[in-house]
């Protein structure tokens, strides 16, 4: 189900969960890899891997948020939590970690990414409480049962009606049950303003690229309804009680760890890919030298790559 990217949706432009780039949960509303192409043009043997890279270099920040959840005085015991649009899993063993007596349900509507779910589970130890369900959303919302925490990691912003859909959530939830919505935040930053290469303030060029995009795939949803993001009002209209939002850091300075950096090469050259028709021909310059092993001022070699964002979650309870 594209943080995912990306936490896919849109096997009919967006209401479905089979292509979404926050499948990972780790999607900062990036559109770059295909949320209007048919879910056959993707290989999930490719785009599986790149998921979980980009959901493994984020943990640090879903870690903090599920602690903050579990620490909270009024969450009741979690015996059921369901992560929608769970893409390869690493969220959802994570939430089965952070939530030991739970069962945790994967739903995402990608057979090749809950099957990963499938595997990443058992390697884990795991197998035992996890569950997957595959369907698309938001027709599919009322098979998925009851649940004490409806994890939803850069989903809600690829459905049309996105208070309906919230509505749905809320109808799911036990009494003191809660909805984590993964939702804003800001974008990633990944090198300095001025690179020494190329016209100074690439990324936020990029970043407006992206933005026009989302804009774009938001209209082009079916049932597509504009919101207010004041998601603690959204919360009230379907009759969930805000109980807090905050945001968490992800800091990697520089220089990068190699895991870390192999992000940052795929996502730059994702865009280099998918920006190309509304890129600079200067720009395009300046990625393929960054895509450059062997360039001196490329993402591999040079000393200064790093990786800063920040992602907020927002909680509404049940009363």
């Amino acid at each position: 189900m594209s943080q995912q990217t990306g936490h896919g949706h849109h096997r009919n432009t967006a209401h479905s969960h089979r292509h979404h780039p926050d499948a990972a949960h780790g999607r900062h509303h990036d559109t770059t890899h295909g949320h209007h192409r048919d879910a056959g043009d993707i290989d999930w043997d490719v785009m599986g891997p790149q998921l979980e890279q980009e959901a493994e270099v984020s943990r640090p920040q879903y870690e903090a948020a599920a602690r903050w959840i579990a620490g909270l005085r009024a969450t009741p015991k979690v015996r059921r939590v369901l992560d929608i649009g769970s893409g390869p899993g690493v969220i959802t063993c994570l939430l089965a970690e952070m939530f030991p007596g739970a069962e945790v349900v994967a739903v995402d509507g990608t057979p090749a990414l809950l099957e990963r779910t499938r595997n990443r589970a058992e390697r884990l130890g795991l197998g035992d409480r996890v569950r997957t369900h595959e369907t698309d959303l938001p027709e599919g919302l009322g098979a998925l049962g009851e649940a004490d925490l409806i994890w939803a990691g850069n989903a809600l912003h690829h459905m049309g009606d996105q208070r309906a859909v919230l509505a749905g959530f809320a109808a799911l939830l036990r009494p003191g049950g809660t909805v984590a919505l993964v939702e804003g935040g800001l974008q990633p930053r990944r090198l300095p303003r001025d690179i020494g290469i190329g016209r100074p303030g690439l990324e936020a060029r990029l970043e407006a690229i992206n933005a026009a995009r989302f804009e774009d795939m938001r209209a082009a949803l079916p049932g597509a309804k504009r919101e207010t993001e004041d998601w603690s009002a959204l919360f009230a209209s379907v009759g969930l009680a805000p109980q807090g939002t905050r945001s968490f850091l992800l800091d990697l300075p520089a220089p990068l760890p190699d895991g870390a950096r192999d992000h940052v090469v795929t996502e730059f050259a994702r865009r280099r890919q998918m920006f190309e028709e509304e890129l600079a021909a200067e720009d395009i310059a300046v990625l393929d030298r960054l895509l450059d092993p062997d360039d001196p001022a490329g993402l591999r070699r040079r000393p200064d790559v790093y990786l800063l964002s920040a992602r907020t979650v927002h909680l509404g309870r049940r009363d």
